[in-house]
């Protein structure tokens, strides 16, 4: 049964994200926090799945497009290295 028609554990509230609008001069900083407010669930999610994929030994990333299809689960490729540094900030070990 492919990944994605798979009841996978914990992401049976992945919801749609939420894009908030975008101003000229924006940092990307700020955009991404402007998209992490409404969409907490992300971070959320993300920890998740890192901490899920460390427990079975796995040693590469697990592919989250399995799971979600079409633009309303699509995020910003900007915002990688912001959904990398927050949960080593908040999981250090």
């Amino acid at each position: 049964m492919p990944v994605h028609q798979q009841q996978l554990p914990g992401l049976d509230d992945i919801q749609p994200v939420q894009h908030p609008a975008i101003h000229p001069g924006q940092s990307i900083q700020q955009r991404f926090e402007a998209f992490h407010d409404p969409n907490p669930w992300v971070l959320r999610h993300l920890e998740a799945l890192a901490a899920d994929c460390v427990a079975k030994g796995f040693r590469r990333r697990w592919r989250y497009g399995e799971a979600t299809q079409g633009d309303a689960f699509r995020l910003n490729n900007n915002f990688r290295s912001r959904y990398v540094r927050l949960p080593i900030e908040r999981h250090p070990e």
